[in-house]
C-alpha cells in the first residue's frame, strides 16, 4: 500500500503541463476567440435588453402561442415573467436566458449531426462513449478552472464550461433515437428506392424526433445549472446574487434568486416539450 502511494501516478501534474503548452503556444488564439465570442453574447444580452421588458414579454408569450396553440403557458410566461420583473430581477434573468440559449444552440448543432454520424457508425460511438461518460460525471467545477486560466474571468469561461457539461445529452439521445429506427421502416424505404440522405430525412429522423427533443430539453436544463455555478468564474446572470446572498446569508435575496432560475427551467420545459399528438396518451 505504501509503495503505491510512494509512486503516485503525475495526473494533475500532466494536465497542468498541457495546459500550460497551450497557453504558451495559442495565447493570442485564446485571446481573439475570448473577444470575439464575448462579443457575440454581450451584443445578444444587450438586444434583449434593448427592448422594454413589456414587449420582450409579448415576443416570448407570442412565440409560446405560434409553437403550442396554448392559452394557459401564455398565461403562465406572462405572469412568471411579471413576476420576475417584480422581484427586481429582469437583467439577470435576460443574461441567463441569452447564455442558456446560446450554449443550447452551440450543443444541438455539433451534439446533433456527431449523435447521427455515432447511430451510422457504431465504432464510432464505442469511441466517444467514454468521453461522453468523462463529461458527464466530472464535477461542474472542475470544468471552470482549466477555462477560466485559458480565457479568464467573464462570459467565455463560463459558455465553454456549460457546452461541455450539456453536450452530451444531445448527443447520446440523437444516437438512441436514429439507432432505435425500426429495421422494417428502414427496409420499406429502401424497397421504394430511398438513398441514403433520403433514408436519414424522411424516415430516422422523423422518428428519432421526440427522442431528439427530449435531449434538447436535458440540454436547456443542464445549461441553466451550469450558467448559474459558471457565477464563480464572473459569468453574469441569476448565479450572481445566489452567489452573494450565499456569501452574506441573505435568504430572503437567496429564495427570490432561486425562485427566478426555477420559473426560468419552467417556462423552458414547458415552451420545448413536444406537444402529444392527437389521441396520444
Amino acid at each position: 500500500m505504501d509503495w503505491l502511494t510512494e509512486h503516485k501516478l503525475p495526473l494533475g501534474k500532466w494536465i497542468k503541463n498541457f495546459v500550460d503548452w497551450m497557453l504558451d503556444s495559442g495565447a493570442e488564439l485564446f485571446d481573439v476567440f475570448s473577444d470575439s465570442l464575448s462579443y457575440v453574447i454581450e451584443g445578444l444580452i444587450d438586444i434583449m435588453l434593448w427592448f422594454h421588458p413589456l414587449i420582450m414579454i409579448a415576443i416570448f408569450a407570442a412565440l409560446a402561442y405560434l409553437l403550442h396553440r396554448s392559452w394557459r403557458l401564455v398565461a403562465l410566461i406572462v405572469l412568471s415573467l411579471l413576476l420576475v420583473i417584480n422581484l427586481g430581477y429582469w437583467e439577470e434573468t435576460i443574461q441567463t436566458l441569452g447564455l442558456v440559449i446560446f450554449a443550447t444552440l452551440v450543443s444541438v448543432v455539433v451534439g446533433v449531426p456527431v449523435g447521427i454520424s455515432a447511430a451510422h457508425r457504431p465504432w464510432l460511438y464505442k469511441m466517444i462513449r467514454p468521453i461522453l461518460d468523462l463529461m458527464q460525471t466530472i464535477p461542474t467545477f472542475v470544468y471552470l478552472i482549466p477555462t477560466m486560466i485559458m480565457f479568464g474571468l467573464g462570459v467565455v469561461p463560463g459558455l465553454i464550461s456549460t457546452v461541455i457539461f450539456a453536450i452530451p445529452a444531445p448527443i447520446r439521445l440523437t444516437y438512441l433515437g436514429v439507432s432505435s429506427t425500426p429495421v422494417p421502416l428502414k427496409e420499406a424505404a429502401v424497397a421504394f428506392g430511398a438513398t441514403n440522405r433520403q433514408l436519414l430525412w424522411k424516415v430516422e429522423l422523423p422518428h428519432a424526433l421526440p427522442t431528439i427533443m427530449v435531449g434538447v430539453t436535458q440540454c436547456i436544463m443542464l445549461s441553466l445549472s451550469m450558467v448559474v455555478i459558471a457565477a464563480m468564474v464572473g459569468a453574469p446572470g441569476l448565479g450572481i446574487p445566489v452567489l452573494r446572498a450565499l456569501n452574506t446569508v441573505n435568504i430572503a435575496k437567496g429564495f427570490e434568486a432561486g425562485l427566478a432560475i426555477v420559473i426560468i427551467a419552467i417556462l423552458l420545459d414547458r415552451v420545448c416539450k413536444q406537444d402529444d399528438p392527437p389521441g396520444g396518451k
